[in-house]
């Protein structure tokens, strides 16, 4: 800690063209206060979800669900990713998951579809290209 302290102490003398104790003290207290608003929880749960897009086949699937706007069964979009059946069941168990996709049962077949977090998420990266 010492070493991040001397750090930052060296910054806000750059920054300030001096630095006291009492400029370090206040800088560290309102970055606490910014870290404190942090959950932890929260952050485990957004890592999961953004690691869970990190995979090409995930994605591919999240985004054709997506541009479905419904329900799709494991039948209709097995054939359009270049993956086993079972690299695709594997992914779509990871993205129901990581709550990308929703997932029922109708009888013998198994119906996919984006959720809201899945839709807002493509939303964004498509408005930031």
């Amino acid at each position: 800690m010492a070493e991040a302290d001397d750090r930052l102490r060296r910054y806000l003398e750059d920054e300030l063209g001096e630095c006291r104790t009492e400029d370090l003290r206040e800088r560290l207290g309102e970055l606490n206060d910014i870290d404190s608003v942090i959950d932890d929880d929260v952050v485990e749960r957004d890592v999961a979800v953004l690691s869970a897009l990190g995979n090409e086949t995930r994605y591919r699937l999240v985004r054709l669900l997506v541009e479905a706007d419904g329900e799709l069964c494991v039948c209709e979009i097995t054939p359009l990713i270049d993956v086993s059946d079972s690299g695709v069941s594997h992914a779509l168990s990871n993205l129901a998951d990581a709550g990308l996709v929703t997932k029922r049962k109708e009888g013998r077949w198994r119906m996919y579809r984006s959720t809201n977090r899945a839709q807002a998420l493509l939303t964004v990266l498509d408005g930031s290209r």
